[in-house]
């Protein structure tokens, strides 16, 4: 598994102090706001735009400690308002997003640079007024004007970001496990399973997350402020007692898989208490094996639920009835390809090939004809080309395809069955762009 540390430092420096696009600002006063960076180590300002993001969100109101805490965790991130002067209150924003340069694994155990985009809100009193717009075509220039080849987004609301070339490139699966009825015939490893403290899994869980992370498409550095949300370790955690942790080391002594999770007692049985599994870090197959018995063998437990699982989890077959889980996948993990060259030849593929790509893009990133080449190991190389390349298998796309594909969890022949690609071969292709590891994201963000 290899990762481009360089190229992602470069585009995270060069992005996090980029101006403000000049397109979106200007169309933002036109409207008679005010487009603006946040200073993250301004409480003057940067603590308004936390709570406007808690409204926009229908959270609370954050206390001091919180937005303290919410402060020292933010300096990687790329603050952004909008601004109304007339309104009662013009120190709050009436629009907010946030975005930084993480990395996302690409088949082949490759992470490619991308920009994260997160925190987006528009204030009810200011809707149709191309606020989101102005705000995330911005966001992408800025990006895209620094080399990354890519964006990416989990979404509140699933059916915003596909105008803005953005597609679900990994699903999320959750899961209720009626435990009464699923009995464990899974392997049983060897090591052992043990409660640790919180404290203990936070400080373990980030080296043992980039180990593995670049082996599951889809999945992204994580930045140190989720880890502490995930563990209840923020000071300003809420209910963090209610988060127990528990470690599977292997025979030697190396802990090689992490999860967090809460019971909720059920006061009518108390035999049958609901668990909601946090998390969970498995790397290898010993640790996934150990860590989903211990849940599933848990005493006065009728049930065990988890979020944001792989739509092709091994736990399907290691339970006894498969019909006691109850599974239900939902878009997650939205990318949105803004160099397809570089983002094409990132990648490794499942089969050799020759394909050219006549890619619509109605934002103009990435508007074009490509030819992508690759070898019999995996490897490619990708051009733009204004050839007709007759000998190629010949694939007619949106931006919003291509990025569905890109991950390969969906397939070439899916999308033109649905009438939504135009393929001389959608078999072909489809063998090209698929890979033997579904794409996944663990979390939000």
């Amino acid at each position: 598994m290899t990762t481009n540390d360089d190229a992602v430092d470069v585009s995270r420096s060069g992005f996090l102090g980029a101006p403000l696009d000049p397109a979106s600002a200007d169309r933002l006063a036109g409207a008679g706001l005010r487009y603006r960076s946040v200073p993250v180590d301004d409480p003057a300002s940067f603590d308004p735009w936390v709570q406007v993001v808690a409204r926009g969100f229908q959270d609370g109101e954050r206390s001091a400690e919180q937005l303290a805490a919410i402060r020292e965790r933010s300096a990687y991130r790329r603050v952004t308002g909008v601004y109304d002067g007339s309104a009662p209150d013009p120190d709050a924003p009436v629009a907010t997003i946030a975005s930084w340069i993480g990395e996302l694994a690409v088949p082949g155990g490759v992470g490619i640079p991308s920009c994260a985009i997160s925190a987006v809100t528009v204030a009810p009193t200011h809707r149709r007024r191309g606020i989101a717009r102005a705000m995330l075509e911005g966001e992408l220039r800025v990006a895209a004007a620094s080399g990354a080849p890519a964006a990416m987004l989990t979404v509140s609301e699933s059916t915003l970001y596909g105008r803005y070339g953005f597609a679900s490139a990994a699903s999320a699966a959750a899961w209720r496990i009626d435990v009464k009825r699923a009995a464990w015939t899974g392997p049983v490893p060897a090591g052992r399973v043990d409660f640790i403290s919180r404290e203990r899994l936070r400080e373990h869980i980030p080296a043992l997350h980039d180990s593995v992370r670049l082996g599951t498409p889809g999945e992204i550095d994580v930045p140190a402020g989720h880890w502490d949300t995930l563990a209840g370790t923020r000071p300003d955690a809420k209910d963090a007692g209610e988060v127990r942790a528990v470690q599977y080391a292997d025979t030697s002594g190396t802990v090689r898989g992490l999860a967090l999770y809460r019971v909720s007692e059920n006061h009518d049985d108390h035999t049958k208490a609901t668990v909601d599994v946090v998390y969970l870090l498995a790397a290898d197959d010993d640790a996934y094996a150990a860590l989903w018995r211990f849940f599933v063998e848990l005493d006065l437990v009728g049930e065990v639920r988890a979020r944001e699982l792989s739509v092709d989890e091994p736990l399907w077959w290691m339970i006894s009835d498969q019909r006691a889980a109850t599974v239900t996948v939902s878009d997650h993990q939205y990318v949105r390809i803004l160099d397809v060259p570089a983002a094409l030849a990132a990648r490794r593929y499942g089969a050799a090939g020759r394909l050219v790509l006549d890619v619509e893009d109605s934002l103009g990133f990435a508007d074009g004809r490509f030819v992508l080449e690759v070898d019999a190991d995996g490897s490619a190389r990708a051009t733009r080309t204004t050839d007709a390349a007759p000998d190629a298998i010949s694939l007619s796309l949106g931006i919003r395809e291509l990025a569905a594909v890109y991950l390969g969890g969906v397939s070439v022949v899916t999308l033109a069955r649905a009438g939504l690609i135009a393929a001389s071969d959608p078999v072909a292709a489809a063998r090209m762009f698929g890979w033997h590891r579904t794409p996944r994201l663990s979390f939000w963000y």
